[in-house]
């Protein structure tokens, strides 16, 4: 395990929603856990009036983010951890002169002896990163001749592959890219990194991991909430940018990479880049057209309750055209995976919330057991990102009785069942890494300039090609009907419940 430095935390956009509601709690478990370093202090800076007491008021004594835990903590061990906790305000403006926040760095630096290791946290729209990072650099914040320097920034990196590029030259003036940690909270959770232990470290499914054995690959992203409060950001992204590009085309990478030489993160990201590249681009209208379906909620009623159609929302276009449901299939242009279909849906206002991996495996070419049934009763293996996560292989076994007829039956893991574990939280997780200087489940910049390049054109086709089609479907259901025409043949989608046992074809909506 990684030794923590000393170092301070400093978090541009600190009087903002996330600071509150992720951050901060992430590193008070890290606290409660032990894993901060003895010398370990935050800085909040945002453009607020508030005091260091102010600050820690808002984000740890009145938070209902850390109410619970308040609550049940000693008094003692609550002031300790809020007395780490100091507040800059910035004036009117981030883009101003720094060497306000620069002192008052070097004077806290000083006195806890953080030894001169710095991370910014930009949790700020993009259109500041490269403000910030300038402003940082004219005091010579990104210097390493003393203690590191890191800067993490956050999700969306870019509204396009040009203005990603954009992003990252911006960054790269004032820093280099070993000290950028893009961050995608979807990496923090156990069973994306799963993902890589379950393929390399098992020799029942690695030498399996190709087009010989795998018929296709489905994942399914599925929110049973709609847009919420989010409507005039969402109305401007839509679900092909809010959640493909970056969360689900990610663990696609780890799917597809091929076996890194060693776990070091550079080896795995360089693999992740590899395997993002060879994913077929789609360019032409009628592949687009065949290839790729969007949708949007209507209004519906669930358990007898009006729920808004997308376009009621707030903040939302009457005529919007935005996707709430993007269903993608395509081919990843390699050897070990040539000719495999890979299918990927993302939408809002799903019977449930559930992200998973399905890997379905050919069938046997000699069919001993004949069976009338045995449309969708492949082998398949899922692995559940959320909830209820875990790994579940469903294979055949024989029904008791006369004769051979099979059924499918589960051998599945829980992370619940790891009572003794503290599994760490997304942001818990992320936060220690880039503390430690670990920037494996970090995107570097070719990583994501690659996953634009794959989203670009289809982006560019449903905003500006002809006769595209936004379809319709109830708040509720599984999306439009077109969506299970996508998969060849008469698989269909596994249409998930809340648990990962559920079998498909049902599902209790709340």
């Amino acid at each position: 395990m990684n030794k923590t430095a000393n170092q301070m935390l400093v978090i541009f956009g600190a009087s903002g929603d996330l600071t509150a509601r992720k951050l901060v709690p992430a590193i008070f478990n890290l606290y409660k856990g032990k894993h901060l370093p003895e010398n370990f202090i935050v800085l909040g800076a945002s453009r607020s009036n508030m005091s260091d007491e102010e600050f820690r008021q808002k984000v740890v004594h009145e938070s209902s983010y850390l109410k619970d835990r308040v609550k049940a903590g000693h008094e003692d061990f609550i002031k300790a951890f809020s007395d780490k906790l100091f507040y800059e305000d910035l004036g009117q403006e981030y883009d101003t002169d720094y060497s306000s926040i620069s002192k008052r760095i070097k004077a806290l630096n000083e006195k806890y002896n953080t030894e001169d290791n710095f991370i910014f946290y930009f949790s700020t729209p993009p259109n500041l990163y490269e403000v910030i990072a300038k402003n940082l650099s004219d005091q010579g914040l990104n210097d390493e001749t003393k203690g590191w320097k890191r800067l993490i920034v956050e999700k969306p990196f870019g509204y396009s592959l040009d203005t990603a590029k954009e992003l990252n030259k911006g960054l790269q003036k004032y820093f280099n890219e070993s000290q950028i940690y893009r961050i995608d909270h979807y990496l923090g959770k156990e069973t994306v990194q799963n993902l890589l232990v379950t393929r390399f470290s098992n020799s029942i499914f690695e030498p399996l991991w190709n087009r010989n054995y795998i018929h296709h690959v489905e994942i399914t992203n599925a929110e049973s909430v709609g847009v919420e409060k989010r409507g005039g950001y969402y109305d401007k992204s839509g679900a092909l940018r809010d959640m493909f590009q970056n969360h689900l085309l990610q663990i696609i990478s780890f799917i597809v990479m091929e076996p890194p030489i060693d776990a070091s993160a550079e080896e795995i990201r360089n693999e992740k880049v590899k395997a993002l590249k060879s994913l077929r681009i789609m360019k032409n209208k009628k592949t687009l057209e065949k290839n790729t379906i969007r949708g949007q909620y209507l209004a519906s009623e669930i358990d007898g309750k009006h729920v808004k159609g997308y376009r009621e929302e707030d903040d939302v276009h009457p005529q919007s055209m935005t996707e709430t449901y993007a269903a993608i299939k395509f081919y990843v242009d390699n050897w070990r995976w040539k000719d495999v279909p890979f299918y990927v849906r993302t939408a809002k206002r799903m019977p449930t919330k559930v992200t998973e991996v399905v890997i379905h495996f050919e069938s046997p070419h000699h069919q001993i057991f004949k069976n009338s049934d045995m449309n969708n009763k492949d082998n398949k293996l899922i692995i559940r990102i959320q909830p209820d996560e875990g790994i579940m292989i469903k294979f055949g076994v024989k029904v008791p009785g006369q004769g051979f007829k099979v059924e499918r039956a589960n051998l599945d893991f829980y992370y619940s069942s790891l009572s003794e574990i503290n599994v760490m939280e997304a942001y818990e997780r992320l936060l220690l890494d880039a503390m430690q200087g670990d920037a494996t489940l970090y995107a570097r910049a070719d990583e994501v300039e690659a996953a634009w390049s794959f989203v670009d054109p289809i982006l560019n086709y449903w905003e500006k090609g002809t006769d595209v089609r936004t379809y319709g479907y109830s708040a509720g259901v599984w999306g439009p009907k077109n969506g299970d025409d996508l998969i060849e043949g008469s698989m269909g989608w596994r249409n998930p419940g809340e648990h990962m046992a559920d079998d498909p074809g049902f599902c209790v909506i709340s």
